[in-house]
Order: structure tokens, then C-alpha cells, then sequence
């Protein structure tokens, strides 16, 4: 057993001063007050008194990193979730971007597989398919030789069951409404991007079972005031969950503070869309077949497109709060509780009794000290 004893504890429902944790095997078994936690003989005690704990985060569109692009080689989701717990990330969802039908395929088989011996990381909690029913128009740093319109042949075998747990579509396609309805009966979240799609047909596709938009502002239509589109469908809509990536890039500041008044910590579910890049140095990566060229800030096609981000979890917590003015709890909801409540893990987002002991201890500044998955600490600077 482990006791860990900290400052301030962020369930994030609320909020516990002088707080501990006690954790048994991969799960939470206690969680309150110190004077209402107390520590067991022979727990084994993790002192963070000067820290605060919150659950571990989770990014629903991450396309690869530290030199591994998840598309051209599906078998590196283990790299790389071995290395995001040093960014306090837990668990996600690789991404898998626009690409012939046996690519998605081969990261089904992956994740079918399991774990190689020994595995200590993140947690893959499933797929997350961008692509290939993308509008042409707004198809951003997606090959457009492979976009095509979904068939009920090529998503036959897409369900939660069979490690398919989001689908990034354009919804205004043909035969999106068709193939929205049947990956939500398989249990397969549905997100709307990559998008021409109107006001109106955002609306019909939200009834028709979308529930998020993928990342906010990028690659959807302009957010125009005679011809708001899918943009303004996600800000008014109650019901969907926005993805946004707060890099400063991707979205100015201003934008992203417009979004959180509208939709706050409930409606948006922070995302990285980071590549090979992330945790490298400047220079030439790949994403999805095509060559990206990075520099300190961004990750770009020759022609100047954004192609994914090269955005770490905790800045991307940090940069919320400074772009927004949000405070610590809200922010670390919006990469934790707002995504486990999106995908539908029940187990994930919170600190709380039953749930998976994914503990990340933050500093002061909202650094990362400490990342625990599933009950073992994985990364430690104390």
C-alpha cells in the first residue's frame, strides 16, 4: 500500500486541504482529510506535504512523440506512453490520422495484443480514428489521396470492443448520419472535424449522435456572424464537448478565452494534438506520410499548414490557466473528469474510492513532480 500525504488534494469535485491518498495494488481506497485518512502500518508513506494532487491526465488526440509517429508505425504506442508520465499524462488515445484502410487494422492489432512483458507507462485506453471521412476542403496536414467517404464495409470491424473508442468524421458527408449512428451503437465515440459543415448540420449531427468537436477552431469554417458553421453549433450546443489546443498556435489566446466563458471546464476537454516531435529537439519528423518541420514552437507542412502540435499535457494546463484566467481545479477538469466523462471511463479523471490510482503531484507552479499510474509511481523528482 501506498500513503500519500499532500497540501491540497483536486478530485477535481472538490477540493480537500491537508489531504491524503491511500492506494491499494492499481486502485484508490481512500481519499479525504488527513484526519480522516490515516496511515496504515505498513503503508509505505509518499511525503509531498508541500503539493498538490490531482488526477492523472489524460489527452483524447495524441498522434505520437519523442521521435514516434503513431500512424506510420502503430507498434510505438508503447514508446511513447512509457514517456508521458513524465508530462503527468495517464492515459490516452493515440491517434491514428487519414491513411489506407489496413493502417487502421494493424493499430487495432496492436492494442488487441497487449502491452509488451513489463510495460510501465501511460495506458492506451483506445483508438482514436481521425480520418478518413474528412472534407477535402478542410483537410489540414490529412493526405487527401486517402479521404473517402465512410462505408459500412471499412467500419465493420470499428467498435469500442475492438479498441475503437473515437471517431473524428466530417458530418455534412454523404453517408456520415448513416455511419454516426452505427459506431455509436458499437459504443464508439463520434467527433465532428475536419468540417465544412453548417450550423444547421452541426445541429442534425449532434442529434444524429456527435457529441464532441475536434480541435476547436482548426479545420473548421470561419466563425462568421451571418454563417456561424459547425464552430458556433459546438460553442451554444449544451450537449457536446469542444477539443481545443491551447498552444497559443493553434488558437489565439483571446479565442480560447471566448470558448472557456462559453462552454467552461464541462464543455472543453483539453487536447495536445502533439506528434513525433514532442520532447525532441527542432528538425524534420513525420506525421501520417508526410514530412514536418519543426522549430521551438510549431510543427508545420513545407507549405506552411499545421501539422499537429509539439504541446506537452502540463503546459497545456498551464497555458489554460493563463489564457483564460481559470484556476488550477478547472484547468486540470478540463484534461482529466471532462475527458474520462467524453470517452466513458469511469474509472479515470478523478481522485476518488474504486477508482485507478492515476496520481499526478504538482508544485506550486503547476509543475510535475510526480506521476502514479494504475499505483506506481512512474516518474518522481521528489
Amino acid at each position: 500500500m501506498l500513503y500519500i500525504r499532500c497540501s491540497l488534494v483536486l478530485t477535481p469535485t472538490r477540493q480537500i486541504t491537508d489531504g491524503a491518498i491511500l492506494v491499494d495494488g492499481a486502485k484508490i481506497t481512500a481519499c479525504g482529510s488527513i484526519s480522516t485518512v490515516k496511515k496504515p502500518a505498513d503503508a509505505r508513506l509518499l511525503d509531498a506535504s508541500d503539493l498538490t494532487a490531482v488526477p492523472g491526465f489524460i489527452d483524447w488526440q495524441l498522434n505520437g512523440g519523442f521521435g514516434f509517429d503513431f500512424t506510420e508505425a502503430p507498434e510505438r504506442i508503447w514508446d511513447v506512453g512509457a514517456r508521458l508520465p513524465e508530462h503527468g499524462v495517464t492515459a490516452f488515445l493515440p491517434t491514428i490520422i487519414t491513411s489506407p484502410v489496413e493502417t487502421y487494422s494493424h493499430a487495432q492489432h496492436v492494442l488487441s495484443d497487449g502491452s509488451p512483458s513489463g510495460y510501465k507507462g501511460a495506458q492506451p485506453l483506445g483508438l482514436h480514428f481521425e480520418g478518413p471521412f474528412l472534407n477535402p476542403g478542410k483537410k489540414g496536414a490529412h493526405n487527401p489521396a486517402y479521404l473517402r467517404f465512410a462505408t459500412a464495409a471499412e467500419i465493420k470491424d470499428w467498435s469500442r470492443r475492438k479498441h475503437v473508442w473515437l471517431v473524428t468524421l466530417a458530418p455534412e458527408l454523404p453517408c456520415a448520419e448513416e455511419s454516426i449512428r452505427t459506431l455509436r451503437e458499437r459504443g464508439v465515440v463520434v467527433s465532428a472535424g475536419h468540417s465544412l459543415a453548417t450550423y444547421e448540420q452541426g445541429l442534425h449531427a449532434f442529434g444524429a449522435g456527435v457529441s464532441a468537436g475536434t480541435h476547436l477552431f482548426n479545420a473548421m469554417p470561419f466563425f462568421d456572424h451571418r454563417a456561424p458553421g459547425l464552430t458556433a453549433a459546438l460553442l451554444t450546443s449544451e450537449n457536446t464537448v469542444a477539443g481545443i489546443i491551447p498552444d497559443g498556435i493553434h488558437v489565439h489566446p483571446a479565442m480560447l478565452a471566448i470558448a472557456w466563458k462559453q462552454k467552461g471546464p464541462s464543455g472543453i476537454a483539453i487536447v495536445t494534438d502533439a506528434m513525433a516531435a514532442l520532447g525532441m529537439p527542432p528538425g524534420e519528423y513525420r506525421l501520417g506520410g508526410y514530412n514536418v518541420f519543426v522549430d521551438e514552437v510549431s510543427a508545420r507542412l513545407a507549405d506552411g499548414t499545421l501539422a499537429g502540435s509539439i504541446l506537452r499535457m502540463d503546459q497545456a494546463v498551464r497555458n489554460l490557466m493563463k489564457f483564460t484566467g481559470c484556476s488550477l481545479r478547472e484547468a486540470v477538469t478540463s484534461a482529466t473528469l471532462s475527458v474520462a466523462r467524453l470517452v466513458g471511463s469511469r474509472q479515470k479523471g478523478r481522485l476518488a474510492v474504486g477508482s485507478d490510482a492515476d496520481i499526478v503531484l504538482l508544485d506550486k507552479k503547476a509543475e510535475v513532480i510526480t506521476t502514479i499510474a494504475r499505483g506506481e509511481i512512474l516518474y518522481n523528482r521528489l
